[in-house]
């Protein structure tokens, strides 16, 4: 049976204090878990959904043995990126200072000569990013022979950020003796093989394996044209009208695009760039966290391992590459218990990207429609279509195999493409024709004999020697042009 509280994890009280000042009094089950086996020393292998505390699972008894009378670097936490590395650096220090223990990041982009003075201090938790940690190894200003623990955390993270090598060289650097904790809501081959060379019968924990995202998550999609991303994109937005939601696309070159559209439309928005350096992302996830503009611009490398509190929209302006980059996009919202909603905005032909999203990982993921200035299930606008005050028709596209029961429905708007033969595209233009031929102001736009108009002109194909006449006189007087032809 799992612990039911910190107490019965092994924790010291001096943690139990500081934890229920930030309103935290019972351990996740990921914490629940994992913090009796890394207080024992274990080498511990952990898959857990993002956000479910696997931070404080490690870090807790990371500091609870460390020793604050060596002054020499104990422990070591590698992360993917700066701003995780950073977010771990601000919860050690928030709960190290009860006992004195120093901490210190190392991270790239920022000044070597400042880190290798701060490192004169022997800080007894380092925390870093690989690249940074390899490169103050390899200039002997980062004493690894005291270190006992290496934490690598979003370990799968670190693989697809080319960060491999990095690792191997720092691992390699250590005690032999040294214990391993290795952290990933996925577990890839490349851990896999890791944790098979390096770990010494580690402790497996898996939390709901079956279930890769966290439960209080609402997965939804919606399918729009190419050209009418952006502004499903805007209607979205206004209509959850979240405190704070992030935007996520699939190149570095669409965020500025899709920053500056958003702007233009009345929506504060900003980009996160990868490549920054710390001051710009710190200047931009500052004013995000703050309130200062809603919606944060990003690329998956730009994002990773954010942890903003309350955040409660995610959307794929992009679909994401696989399954894998979907959990983790999904990871940034509905933490630590809450809910959440991760809407992606698809055309017809990635549709089968969302079945396929869900199959791979178990979830439901369901269709919406913005209609009316409403968000519908295809049930709903289903029923809808039957309202006779000249409501525009969509067309409904069904999906094949397994799901082909569940209905899609794609809007259309005044400028779309040509429909298909035999189906009727709704429009928000006035002018357009529907079903049996009518406006949407009401007037009658229908000849005799039921052939209906388009843009008020007969919809009849016109002879080849009327367009002729009508080229031709194009600069005559009106009562010329309206002259009937000869029979």
């Amino acid at each position: 049976m799992n612990p039911t509280s910190f107490e019965a994890t092994g924790i010291d009280r001096v943690w139990i204090d500081k934890l229920a000042e930030y309103g935290i009094t019972e351990p996740s089950p990921v914490q629940a878990q994992a913090i009796p086996a890394v207080l024992r020393g274990a080498d511990v292998l952990a898959r857990s959904q993002t956000g479910t505390g696997k931070t404080l699972a490690y870090l807790l008894p990371v500091l609870q043995t460390i020793d604050p009378e060596l002054k020499a670097t104990q422990k070591l936490i590698l992360a993917p990126t700066q701003e995780l590395a950073m977010q771990i650096v601000r919860e050690g220090e928030k709960y190290g200072e009860a006992r004195g223990i120093g901490v210190l990041g190392l991270i790239g982009g920022a000044a070597v000569k400042r880190q290798v003075e701060k490192l004169r201090l022997h800080p007894q938790l380092v925390v870093g990013t690989p690249g940074r940690v390899r490169e103050l190894i390899e200039m002997r200003k980062l004493k690894m022979h005291h270190v006992s623990t290496i934490v690598v955390d979003e370990v799968d993270q670190v693989f697809q950020l080319g960060g491999a090598g990095d690792v191997d060289r720092i691992l390699s650097s250590a005690l032999r003796d040294r214990q391993l904790v290795f952290l990933s809501a996925t577990v890839s081959e490349s851990t896999a093989a890791l944790v098979k060379r390096e770990m010494r019968s580690p402790v497996e924990i898996g939390i709901d394996p079956d279930q890769t995202t966290a439960p209080g998550l609402e997965h939804l999609y919606v399918v729009a044209e190419e050209r009418d991303r952006v502004d499903m994109l805007r209607r979205l937005i206004r209509q959850y009208n979240p405190q704070r939601a992030i935007v996520f696309v699939n190149q570095t070159e669409s965020i500025a695009e899709v920053e500056a559209k958003l702007t233009h439309l009345g929506i504060a928005a900003e980009g996160l760039y990868g490549d920054a350096d710390k001051l710009a992302r710190s200047r931009v996830l500052g004013g995000f966290r703050h309130g200062r503009f809603k919606v944060l611009v990003a690329s998956d490398v730009a994002a990773r391992g954010l942890d903003i509190e309350g955040l409660e929209l995610v959307i794929n302006f992009d679909p994401a590459p696989d399954a894998e980059h979907y959990v983790h996009r999904a990871g940034r919202t509905g933490r630590m218990g809450r809910s959440g909603r991760v809407i992606s905005i698809v055309t017809d032909r990635q549709t089968f990207i969302m079945r396929k999203f869900a199959g791979e990982l178990g979830i439901s993921l369901e269709p919406r429609v913005l209609y009316a200035g409403k968000v519908l299930s295809p049930e709903q606008f289903a029923a809808r279509k039957g309202e006779p005050s000249g409501q525009p028709h969509q067309r409904q596209v069904r999906p094949s195999g397994s799901q082909a029961g569940m209905a899609e429905v794609r809007g259309s708007r005044q400028g779309d493409s040509k429909p298909a033969k035999g189906s009727v595209r709704g429009s928000s233009s006035p002018g357009e024709t529907r079903e049996g031929g009518g406006r949407r102001d009401g007037r009658d736009t229908t000849r005799q004999g039921g052939e209906p108009f388009k843009g008020g002109k007969p919809a009849a194909r016109q002879s080849q020697s009327e367009r002729e006449r009508i080229r031709k006189n194009k600069g005559a007087p009106k009562w010329l042009k309206n002259k009937p032809p000869r029979p």
